[in-house]
This record gives structure tokens, sequence and C-alpha cells, in this order.
């Protein structure tokens, strides 16, 4: 029997019980493999902010580190005050540059779409998201301002009251996730990998991760490489899901195509998340932590029990995972132990509370 030894970080909010009723469902899918979880439960976010000083306390990364997987709650993020994003931070100091997104329809949950099946790369840690700015009127940006004018005089005058965002694209970042890209569909069985830029105007970067996509492609025969700009990628992907296999995409492109991906399945809340490292991955639903819903066992756990699916894989538990998988879309195909939002009315008084959809998934598993 196969015990796997993962840290456990209920977040903040509603996370705690989002990981509570994925914790149950994980440990009855492993279960019918024979294996089993050793938890190692860490503290973040807002909670633990006033007792640790810091809403990402170092013996939480530590653990991860120590553990090489672990899966979280949702954590808050205050918009425009507060700390730094926690999950930013992971990505960061654990150099989680790949994050993986999978959309997929499944019966039962309302959507425009009935033909979807996408994944979504995004690279993690380079682009606009590296967080390199530079606010108007401060002294650097002054001098930024300045260089750039004097130094640079063919290209248009840059504003002085110009707020300045450096976006760093680099061949070892773009070559690193693009090869997990094609790894991930060659172990998948998957047809085709697109590359998502908009390189007819940002040459010299998203032309960089371009070029560097067209070099890798050339190692995997067996998979189509096709080019998009986002925002036709943005349309064809509205109008023709059934075209669309793996995406590759820079940071910013890569979080904006998966919520429109999400969207088209449903929603964050079925919409599950892995951010891969060369020694970590963290898993977690791709949600909020909706604060104002915190303790009311109502809020639908299936993106991040769907999130554990995806663990199970990382842990090459893929009997466990199909089960599971098997398991929630047969839940949610049936439409009656389901979460508020999963049904045709808000109000609907069939409706089932967090825990109770946990334990329709718990029934099925050990049918």
């Amino acid at each position: 029997m196969t015990t796997h030894r993962v840290t456990l970080i209920p977040g903040d909010g509603v996370g705690p019980e989002l990981t509570e009723a994925t914790r149950r469902v994980l440990e009855a899918a492993i279960a019918t493999s024979g294996g089993s979880f050793d938890w190692d439960v860490q503290e973040a976010g807002v909670d633990v902010m006033e007792k640790a000083g810091t809403p990402l306390p170092p013996e939480t990364i530590e653990s991860i580190r120590r553990n090489k997987v672990a899966i979280k709650g949702p954590i808050t993020t205050p918009i425009g005050t507060g700390f730094r994003s926690v999950n930013v931070a992971l990505r960061f100091e654990l150099e989680l540059y790949a994050c993986l997104r999978p959309c997929k329809t499944y019966p039962g949950v309302r959507s425009r779409f009935d033909d979807v099946d996408v994944v979504i790369v995004r690279e993690n840690t380079e682009d606009l998201y590296a967080g390199i700015e530079f606010e108007t009127g401060t002294p650097d940006n002054k001098k930024l301002v300045n260089y750039l004018n004097t130094e640079f005089p063919q290209n248009k005058k840059i504003r002085e009251d110009s707020g300045i965002s450096i976006k760093p694209i680099s061949r070892f970042g773009s070559e690193r996730i693009i090869r997990f890209a094609f790894d991930y569909a060659k172990a998948n069985n998957r047809k085709r990998v697109h590359c998502i830029t908009k390189s007819n105007i940002m040459k010299f970067t998203d032309g960089l991760f371009l070029a560097t996509f067209r070099d890798v492609a050339k190692e995997y025969p067996d998979i189509e490489p096709w080019e998009n700009l986002v925002d036709a990628a943005c349309m064809g992907l509205v109008q023709r899901p059934e075209e669309w296999d793996v995406l590759v995409l820079p940071n910013l492109y890569g979080d904006i195509l998966s919520d429109l991906t999400a969207g088209m399945v449903g929603g964050l809340g079925v919409a599950p998340g892995g951010n891969y490292g060369t020694d970590a991955a963290v898993f977690e639903a791709t949600h909020g932590s909706a604060p104002k819903y915190k303790g009311q066992n109502k809020v639908n756990p299936t993106a991040m029990i769907l999130s554990g699916m995806l663990m199970l894989r990382h842990l090459g538990e893929d009997a466990a995972a199909d089960k599971l998988e098997q398991a929630v879309a047969s839940v949610l195909g049936e439409g009656k132990s389901t979460t508020y939002d999963m049904k045709p009315s808000r109000d609907d008084p069939s409706a089932v509370g967090t825990s109770q959809y946990a334990d329709a998934i718990i029934e099925k598993l050990e049918a």
C-alpha cells in the first residue's frame, strides 16, 4: 500500500470547507487503489496574517519543499492594497513555472457549449506578471522616461506622466514551458499544441516565444503545431471550440484565456488547476475565497476536487484519478446532489451543501 505525504493548506474564506470536502473525497478515491494520504496541514492566508505576521509563513513553504506536493484551498488576495498574492508568491518561491488549466464540459453543468476539451498551459514566472513596474512621478520613473526618450529618439516620445511596466520573456523560460506543453500533449494523446502570442506587434518578446515554439515543435513530429494570435484565438475558441486542444501561452494571455475557457465550460467553479515546477507541484481551485459565504456549507467544491484529480495523476495514481473523475461526472450528470450554482435556479430547494455534494461523490466511489 502506497502512502503519499502531501502538504494540505486549508486557505481562508470558504477554503477550509472546500478543503475538508476535497480531503474526504481524495481519501475515498485513493482507497479504491489501495493507497492513502499522510496530510501535512499548514497555514496560509488572511487568517494566519495576524499571528505569523505574513500570509505565507516560512514553515508552509518548507513543508511544500519537503513533501514536493501540495493542495491548497482558496486564499484571499486584497485588490489594490494589502499583502501580495499568496498564489503568486508560491509560484516564485518554488519556481512553479507551469500552470495547467484543463477546461472540459461535463453533462449536467450549465454552459452555452457542449464540445469543449481544451488545456491551457500558462507560463507562470515571466511576462508582465514579473511585476517590474515604475510608478508615474517617482524618481525611477522619471529617470527611465528620460533615458528612453533620450537614447531612443526614433521611438514615439513617452509622456512624462506615464506609468511603465516591463515585459521580460526569455528563451529559457519560453523553452521550458513550451516543452512542458508538448510533453503533456504526448503523454495524454493530444493531437496539437497551439502557440498563442501577439508576435505581429511585440516582435522581440512574443516573437521570441514564437521562435522558440517553432524550434521545440520540430522535436515532436507526431504533434501538430499551430500558431495563433491571442485576439484571433479568443474568437476562434468561442466559434469553433472543437478545433482547439493544448494551448501554450505567455503569462498574461494564459491568465486571460484560462478564465475565458473556464467560462465556456460552466465557470471557475468547475475549473481545476495545477502549478508545476522542477521540484514541486501545488494544486488549487482556480476561483477566489468568497469570504461572504464562509461557514455556510454552500460553495461548490468541484474545482478543488478536480484539482485533486490532477494531483492524483501527478502522483502516478491514474486509476484513482479516473475513478474520481467518473464519480464527479456521474453526480453532475444526475443533477440531484449538486450545489445551488449547478441548479437551473439559485433558489432551487433541491440544492445540497458543500459537504453533502462530497458525500454523493464518495458514495459513487464506494459503490
